[in-house]
């Protein structure tokens, strides 16, 4: 979950244009910034996020919102993380939790592809977060 929080921070306060740092990502989210750079390099790897170098850099969206469903999310943390050879075993686990569990999996995937970042975005405005709005303009004459 800490990936989809990841992502929607950076959909909330930068989307495709402007760009987040990693430090203030960690600050919002009350975590290290070391906590969480594995997990944005990963993002990064993967398209879903886009790291800009430089003084103004940092991070933003690598595609439309509303093309980054959780399910892609959840896939690319899930990739990092090393599968877990000690679990359990015997036929209470094979024959009963296991079936169960995938039952449970397919329909959580299921729901996980339903929703978009541009579904979360819209469900923190109808919760009275306010978006960050552009830098204004100015001009000189």
């Amino acid at each position: 979950m800490l990936a989809v929080l990841i992502m929607l921070d950076v959909a909330f306060h930068a989307g495709r244009t402007s760009t987040v740092s990693a430090a203030d990502i960690a600050e919002r989210a009350g975590l290290a910034r070391r906590g969480i750079e594995p997990l944005l390099q990963s993002l990064s790897r993967s398209g879903l996020l886009e790291s800009i170098r430089g003084p103004r850099g940092g991070y933003r969206l690598g595609r439309p919102r509303r093309d980054i469903h959780l399910d892609d999310i959840m896939r690319t943390a899930l990739a990092d993380e090393s599968p877990h050879e000690d679990g359990p075993t015997g036929d209470l686990q094979q024959k009963i939790i296991d079936p169960v569990w995938t039952t449970l999996d397919k329909a959580f995937a299921t729901h996980l592809h339903a929703l978009t970042l541009d579904d979360l975005i819209r469900r923190a405005e109808a919760a009275g977060l306010a978006r960050p709005s552009a830098e204004p303009i100015t001009f000189s004459i």
